[in-house]
């Protein structure tokens, strides 16, 4: 319910990006467009973890994707995140949420590139219950607000350079109250891509109403495509052959793909979770320009436990350190396969904290990866600040997410048959999820299991 003061319009533009109706004769159509969505006003007044968790768990039987384009500052020396209450919000949702499915929890990655921010200081997109989507310009260019991290899983389009990039088209304005901005075609930023992507996780629930939260994440990770981005610099390939970029993710979302894989998918298996052990050794960190401190973890995968994990998802590494200025820090970590991992770049803003007290950075690059054999974490001084005296990393510790088993195993097209079979992983994922043409998706929908969509309505607390 917008108000006209010239600022209340950020939800309404998500959601009509997501929702607006087919036909509607005012604006562009939204990408799920018969979806139903809801706002709530959340930024208006004091935001606190009540105020955010309440948000976060709103009617979770009712609401499958929660959109969220907001968080903590993207100043580019925050290090913040959820507080206790959201976390269990978060966690409740997973769990319990959509009958026990999981609420799919989608969030932009942040605006700060100007500050040269990370969205791993950003304890929402750095977060394994959430699809942390970054932006591309519509020539597949990084656009400057872009904040680079390992935490991202993929990229819709957005805004790009003023005056020679388009923005997004969507729903601007209640008509009763600005009958001239009904529409927009200025929407901008990370906030655009988040509901674009919200959007295409609900045609996949269309597909296919059975797909758990993580399901959701698998089939982003398997169907996103690297080659409209490839232009930009910093592609790796990890080590089942998969690419993956700080900027990026895996690449540009694919609708199409999105619901033709949906259509053969299995539930994948429970989520393991292996905790290597944790390394408690103080290990001075030079002062030096340029200077690398190594350390190195043997990890086993819990093999022979219940917690044993031979397919990745996530990876976290969770640190605690202390130098000062922290924003010289470049946090490199290295898996058994040689995938480099960037948990955290330089942020030459961070100069009034000097400590990481038990961090989580994630990074999803290792996806699919066995994690078995020696990881390495480099603790870099990559800054151009001065620095007086050594720091210390106190202690690290590895957290694999993933499962014990293959975890892709297909229905054959247009087939209900109960047997399923697994392809290998290392085959490049562009050669088994070619884009459907669009006649294939409409003929395969009947939008009757069309997903509820949640806005988090307000502006961002970084406004562009």
């Amino acid at each position: 319910m917008p108000r006209d003061n010239g600022d209340n319009k950020h939800g309404t533009r998500c959601a009509g990006e997501v929702a607006a109706i087919a036909f509607n004769n005012f604006c562009g159509v939204g990408v799920a467009y018969n979806a139903s969505i809801g706002g709530v006003r959340m930024l208006d007044g004091s935001v606190n973890d009540a105020v955010e968790a309440r948000a976060l768990s709103l009617n979770p039987d009712h609401i499958d994707i929660y959109s969220a384009s907001w968080g903590p500052e993207d100043d580019g020396k925050t290090v913040d995140g959820p507080g206790p209450l959201a976390r269990r919000a978060f966690i409740n949702g997973v769990t319990t949420g959509r009958g026990g499915k999981g609420s799919i929890f989608v969030w932009a990655s942040g605006n700060g590139g100007r500050h040269t921010d990370s969205c791993n200081c950003d304890g929402y997109t750095n977060s394994i219950f959430t699809l942390s989507i970054s932006s591309a310009t519509q020539g597949g260019y990084k656009p400057w607000y872009l904040e680079e991290c390992s935490s991202t899983l993929a990229t819709t389009y957005s805004s790009g350079t003023p005056g020679h990039d388009k923005s997004i088209a969507t729903v601007d304005m209640d008509g009763k109250l600005r009958s001239d901005h009904i529409c927009t075609v200025e929407h901008t930023g990370t906030s655009a891509s988040a509901p674009l992507a919200s959007g295409l996780v609900a045609l996949a629930l269309e597909a296919n109403p059975e797909l758990s939260w993580r399901d959701i994440q698998h089939i982003v990770v398997l169907t996103s495509n690297s080659a409209p981005l490839m232009k930009e610099a910093g592609w790796i390939t990890n080590g089942v052959n998969r690419k993956v970029s700080h900027k990026f993710g895996y690449g540009l979302m694919d609708g199409g793909a999105m619901v033709t894989l949906a259509e053969q998918w299995t539930t994948v298996p429970p989520q393991h979770i292996c905790k290597n052990q944790e390394v408690i050794e103080e290990r001075a960190i030079d002062p030096t320009f340029g200077s690398v401190l190594s350390v190195a973890a043997d990890a086993g995968g819990c093999t022979g436990t219940i917690n044993e994990v031979r397919y990745i998802e996530h990876v976290q590494c969770k640190i605690s350190l202390r130098f000062f200025p922290r924003g010289n820090l470049r946090l490199v970590l290295s898996s058994p396969q040689g995938t480099r991992s960037t948990l955290l770049m330089e942020r030459p803003r961070d100069v009034v904290s000097s400590n990481f007290d038990d961090w989580p950075f994630l990074s999803v690059h290792y996806w699919g990866e066995n994690p078995v054999g020696r990881w390495t974490l480099q603790v870099v001084n990559a800054g151009n600040r001065h620095v007086n005296q050594p720091g210390i990393l106190r202690k690290w510790q590895l957290i694999f997410y993933g499962t014990s088993t293959n975890p892709v195993r297909l229905r054959p097209r247009g087939a209900l048959a109960s047997a399923s079979f697994a392809f290998p992983s290392t085959v490049p994922q562009a050669s088994f999820f070619p884009s459907a043409p669009s006649q294939d998706i409409f003929a395969a929908s009947t939008f009757k299991n069309l997903p509820n969509i949640f806005a988090a309505a307000g502006s961002e607390k970084q406004v562009l």
